[in-house]
Parts: C-alpha cells; structure tokens; sequence
C-alpha cells in the first residue's frame, strides 16, 4: 500500500537526462521553496503513460500557479525518458528510478506487470514545503490515472 497522507515523503536523488547531460534531481532541494508533485508512471511510450504526461505537460502552468514543482518518475533509464520528453515537449522532468529503490520506498512498485517485473504502479504524490505527504494515490490498474483535480486541491 502506498505511503499515507502524513507520512515523510522518503528523500531521493535521481537522474534526469537533458541537452547538457545527465543531471541530479533531488526532493529534498525544493523542501522550503516549492511543493512537489511526484507522478509515477509504469513505462515510457505507453500510450496511458504518454496521455498522462501529456496532459500535464498542457496543465503545466496551472501547477507552476501553485508554486508546485512536477516530477515524472519512471523505472525506464534516463536515455529513454530523455527521448520521450525531447519527442512529446514534456517540459517538467522526466526522472529516472532505473534502481527502483523509490518506487520500493514509497510502496509503489508492481511485483509483476504483464510479464515485468519491478514497474512503478501508476500513483501520484504531493509533498509539501516541509516534506511531509499531503496527497497519496496509487492505483493497481495501469489505465487508471490520477484525479488530477485532487492533486490541484492538495496543492491549494
């Protein structure tokens, strides 16, 4: 089961990959600044996944309105995420759990998902400027897809 809303958001650096190289995204560095809206997906090029990130990349300003910061965060490599984003416009940033220890950490992580092992289930988390969870949802069906009107209102 997914962390609980109250629960520490467990810190995490992971990678991202752009133009300028691969690059370090770490939660812990909008803690004080910005709330944070973590977005875990199964696999890139999916068409439920492409849809999802889509649609926040066309929504981004409405986040950006509610000081939040937005991470897709997928178990695919940074190499692929990067293609993904550069192909789709995504314009917040795709990161890379290819370890899995933070779908694992956060409780999110498929045993086995149409034959794979160790995907991150669809689920959405907002964290706070204190890096307490205030939003938590995860879903064992990969089609489904956050209420993101649930997430604007935990952000407000």
């Amino acid at each position: 089961m997914a962390l609980s809303v109250g629960s520490k958001a467990p810190d995490f650096t992971l990678k991202t990959k752009t133009s300028e190289g691969l690059e370090d995204i770490t939660l812990s560095a909008n803690f004080g600044q910005h709330q944070t809206v973590l977005l875990f997906f199964p696999l890139a090029f999916t068409p439920v996944c492409m849809n999802e990130m889509c649609g926040v990349r066309d929504d981004l300003s409405a986040y950006d309105d509610l000081g939040a910061k937005i991470y897709g965060i997928s178990v695919d490599s940074p190499f692929s995420l990067e293609v993904m984003a550069n192909q789709e416009n995504v314009n917040f940033p795709l990161v890379s759990d290819f370890n899995k220890n933070v779908a694992k950490d956060y409780d999110v992580l498929y045993e086995e998902l149409i034959g794979f092992r160790g995907v991150a289930k669809r689920s959405a988390f907002v964290v706070d400027k204190e890096g307490s969870i205030t939003y938590s949802w995860s879903s064992d069906d990969p089609h489904d897809l956050p209420d993101f009107d649930a997430i604007k209102a935990a952000l407000a």
